[in-house]
């Protein structure tokens, strides 16, 4: 199966036109890098956003409506849905896992597609969802939750190894560290221990426990797909071209279409689409992970969200209608059509090379230059702290190009890549004397 590219049919976001602008709830935590292409997808669409937060004051212009809340806050779901009976919402979308609960139940509150809350909190909780998985009989990885509030030895021994320990809740491979014996095991967990200190989440358990797995070796892909009424649309299967085996798991290239075999690409299909039904996911985006190995496709994660950063915009169409674009219609309950992709496509998540101080990224001109790539956006200004994986959270920047085939389409990644020269200065901080 060969991945398609997606597009809205034109009697979806015309009709909304035609009727007047619909009104959209956007929910978003404050430091998402997701909310600008929302808001664009907005613009496009010509639909009325109103974008809840935790922030006190907007990341984004004014053009856009705000209101503040706690995604944690009990009451939240009530103060949102006192600003559906100002003006009705006709869809509900979250940007990123920590949203996305709350977005259940407020879609379900206002009776407008949505997840179950028991189905939306699995998809982000990765212990939680490990093991409704192998209870559902689905190929995932022997692992065990690490408690950091007891003592950490006996829990350590009784692991297998090599082993890959993570946060339950991050996303992005922030925190992602395999461990090869209990010693190392016992750094990693106090590593993600500070990581999870500063980054302080609002759910207790998700600062208390880890979850740790057995390490699969083999190719990792993702799918992209939308739910609608419980069955799944492939929108693409990305390949990893670059092994990820640790110790850290930050990703790179992403190409598509997948060069799998078709059976094999159909396998995964299948995995992802009885993952969802696992949990109970009905509607709307799904970004999975999934190692193959052994001719299995083996569950890494179901997320109720869209794949993260730049890469959405692998997904635009010929018509101009991208995967934002995609969600807000399928929460609006608008219908969804789809098109043969017109060529291959791919993007590289430029990694941060080393922690320190970003001076400059040289040789931008001559990878724009190589043959396929499509554009090059370096995100961090200079002056910007670098924090690599498995602490930081950003990239560098992205590289897209499209070719003929996956091949040229990494062939010009890779040469892009080559061209880019990143001058790093040392990080100076003052001590006491």
């Amino acid at each position: 199966m060969t991945s398609r590219r997606p597009t809205v049919s034109r009697s979806g976001p015309a009709s909304l036109r035609a009727r007047g602008p619909a009104r959209v709830l956007l929910v978003a935590p404050t430091n998402s890098y997701r909310t600008y292409a929302y808001i664009e997808a907005a613009r496009r669409l010509g639909v009325d956003l109103v974008l809840a937060s935790e922030g006190r004051h907007a990341l984004v212009g004014a053009e856009v409506a705000g209101v503040q809340v706690d995604l944690h806050d009990p009451q939240a779901v009530d103060r949102l849905v006192a600003q559906a009976r100002q003006r009705p919402f006709a869809g509900v979308v979250a940007t990123d896992d920590a949203s996305v609960v709350l977005t259940s139940r407020v879609a379900q509150a206002l009776g407008l597609p949505h997840n179950p809350p028991s189905a939306a909190r699995l998809s982000r909780r990765k212990d939680l969802a490990r093991a409704h998985l192998q209870a559902s009989g689905l190929p995932v990885p022997v692992h065990w939750r690490i408690d950091l509030g007891a003592p950490l030895e006996p829990q350590l021994q009784a692991l297998m190894y090599p082993c890959v320990i993570k946060p339950v809740a991050l996303a992005g491979s922030r925190g992602v560290i395999r461990a090869d014996d209990p010693r190392q095991a016992a750094g990693v967990c106090g590593r993600i221990r500070r990581i999870l200190d500063r980054e302080k989440p609002g759910d207790p358990e998700e600062r208390r426990y880890l979850l740790a797995e057995r390490f699969i070796p083999g190719p990792e892909v993702a799918l992209e797909g939308l739910l609608k009424d419980g069955e799944l649309q492939l929108l693409a299967l990305f390949d990893k071209p670059d092994p990820l085996n640790g110790p850290f798991f930050e990703e790179t290239y992403y190409i598509s279409p997948s060069r799998l075999a078709p059976a094999l690409q159909a396998h995964i299909r299948r995995r992802v689409a009885e993952a969802c039904r696992a949990y109970g996911l009905r509607e709307g985006p799904v970004h999975a992970e999934v190692r193959v190995w052994q001719d299995e496709a083996w569950i890494m994660e179901v997320a109720s969200r869209t794949i993260g950063g730049e890469c959405a915009r692998l997904l635009r169409s010929g018509t101009g209608f991208g995967l934002e674009e995609l969600v807000m219609a399928r929460a609006m309950g608008e219908p969804l059509s789809l098109s043969a992709p017109e060529q291959a496509a791919g993007v590289l998540m430029i990694p941060i090379p080393k922690a320190g101080i970003l001076r400059r990224v040289e040789g931008v001109l001559a990878a724009r230059r190589v043959p396929g790539v499509e554009d090059l956006e370096i995100s961090l200004r200079e002056g910007y702290e670098l924090v690599p994986l498995p602490e930081g959270s950003r990239y560098l920047g992205f590289i897209f190009a499209r070719g003929a085939d996956p091949e040229a389409v990494e062939r010009a990644l890779r040469a892009a890549h080559r061209e880019l020269k990143v001058v790093v200065a040392p990080l100076w901080s003052l001590a006491p004397a």
